[in-house]
């Protein structure tokens, strides 16, 4: 089952080091990775994307706060919480299939933010699936030159702040 962790750790240089180590040591597969400073800059806000099973992710959960650097952990996975991902692709569109190309920006809410001669770079804030799916439909309609993503970030709804 896929797991969003975030996890708060001191903003200390080897703190992330030492928290992809736990994973890489006991074979755990990180399948995206997002960190950044907090509202509170001496903290980061690691948010990470991985499988496992519910008892799997519960003993990454304990191994991850005897960790000296880690203030807090929260499989998100088990709460009411929002997901979203970035994507930035860099396409070529030919002159016959703009509408079609057109029409899917417009569809999942996705906007261009460079359109050169050569390329057209789109942007696209959304779930893991409407991403996923976004990329797939658009190489039906252009050439996809590159393509960049975050990653899951995830935050949860209601109540007090967590991890």
């Amino acid at each position: 089952m896929r797991h969003i962790i975030a996890i708060l750790l001191q903003n200390e240089a080897g703190a992330l080091t030492r928290v992809a180590g736990l994973f890489s040591s006991r074979g755990y597969n990180i399948e995206s990775l997002s960190v950044a400073p907090t509202q509170d800059p001496t903290v980061s806000r690691i948010t990470l994307v991985t499988k496992g099973s519910d008892q799997v992710i519960h003993q990454i959960a304990s191994q991850l706060l005897k960790l000296v650097d880690v203030v807090g952990v929260d499989d998100m996975t088990s709460g009411k919480h929002l997901e979203r991902e970035l994507l930035l692709i860099k396409l070529e569109v030919a002159p016959d299939r703009r509408a079609a190309f057109d029409a899917l920006i417009a569809r999942d809410g996705a906007r261009v933010i460079a359109d050169q001669v050569t390329s057209i770079i789109v942007e696209l804030t959304s779930s893991e699936a409407a991403v996923t799916r976004l990329v797939r439909e658009l190489a039906g309609v252009a050439s996809i030159r590159e393509v960049v993503r975050s990653g899951a970030l995830g935050i949860g709804q209601g109540g007090a702040a967590k991890p």
